[in-house]
């Protein structure tokens, strides 16, 4: 089997990559060119001989067509997208591109020269927005009710992957990915701003240093609900659809909703801190312009269908990922011999 990856160099693209290569896929991981180095998620697969790495861009329709009819795979999945929400409100043509005219262009691209590849689009629970069922949650039924350029553009790719399983015949699928998080998440993102700070924090205490010097941690909305779980069991989620005999779109999730202030208990009790409040300031700039204040997945469906549910604790994967800080915080800054 031969899959193609699609923004192979982010969190998900590198878990999924670790994935098919351990099922037996020759794997073409793509990613836009970069000026400096961007492969950091990647260094436990570009040895690998059943491992390619490739230049292209989603937004270039040529570039996408070239690699479809180049490689003919099997699977293509597409991962691409600018996916920070915030970045979202500053740069929107930016993220139209790359999150809706991008899909389009791979599922264009497989139609015309790949018609009997699988697709896999990486669509999202920011899609619901403000909209929850009356027993509050959130499934493949719920309307959608976008609130940020992001999630704008992800409604517009989650329809057109319909369009083309219905119009055109392709097995496309989207799986609607609630928040999942790892050792491998970008910074920007509120899970791994929390586990750097701490695991930084912790290690200052280990030196002898003063906590009240430290900066503080500064963040938004504390009270903002997200579901939680963990990266490398979503990507799992996303191949299970892919071997389905009919396409079909899943939500994805663990069905527990916790606050950012109960993700910030979590990491401080790891390092053994109760009193975290008084290390967090409250910022408005970190404020979202349109804030999603609850998101609450139903994966019954996925569990029912693909027999799949998520197997990492929201504590152990805070654990993991704070463990992890740690040991690269100290590797960059080695202890004097």
């Amino acid at each position: 089997m031969k899959a193609v990856i699609f923004g192979v160099t982010g969190q998900d693209g590198s878990y999924l990559s670790e994935f098919l290569l351990e099922k037996g896929y020759k794997v073409i991981g793509v990613s836009r060119r970069a000026s400096t180095d961007n492969t950091e998620r990647l260094k436990g697969v570009l040895d690998n001989p059943q491992f390619t790495f490739m230049e292209g861009d989603v937004t270039d329709y040529i570039s996408v067509s070239r690699i479809i009819n180049d490689t003919q795979p099997d699977e293509v999945y597409n991962l691409a997208a600018q996916s920070h929400v915030q970045t979202s409100f500053n740069e929107p043509i930016h993220t139209w591109r790359t999150d809706a005219e991008g899909p389009l262009n791979v599922l264009e691209s497989v139609r015309r020269h790949a018609h009997n590849a699988k697709f896999y689009q990486a669509s999202t629970s920011e899609m619901y927005g403000k909209t929850v069922d009356p027993d509050g949650y959130q499934r493949e039924t719920t309307a959608l009710s976008p609130q940020s350029p992001y999630a704008i553009a992800k409604v517009a790719a989650h329809h057109k992957v319909g369009l083309y399983r219905d119009a055109y015949g392709i097995f496309a699928c989207s799986g609607i990915l609630f928040n999942h998080e790892s050792e491998r998440r970008g910074e920007k993102f509120v899970s791994r701003k929390i586990t750097k700070w701490v695991a930084e924090f912790k290690n200052h205490l280990n030196d002898g240093g003063d906590d009240a010097v430290f900066p503080k941690l500064r963040l938004g909305n504390l009270d903002a609900a997200r579901d939680w779980g963990y990266a490398p069991d979503y990507v799992e989620a996303m191949w299970m659809m892919m071997q389905e005999e009919k396409p079909d779109d899943f939500v994805i999730a663990t069905g527990i909703s916790r606050t950012v202030r109960d993700f910030l208990r979590m990491a401080f009790s790891y390092i053994d801190i109760e009193d975290w409040e008084k290390y967090v300031v409250i910022d408005p700039k970190f404020y979202r312009d349109a804030e999603v204040k609850f998101l609450h997945g139903d994966a019954n469906k996925a569990k029912e269908k693909l027999g799949w549910t998520p197997k990492t604790p929201l504590s152990e994967m805070v654990k993991r990922m704070i463990d992890a800080d740690i040991k690269t915080l100290q590797c960059s800054n080695p202890i004097p011999s």
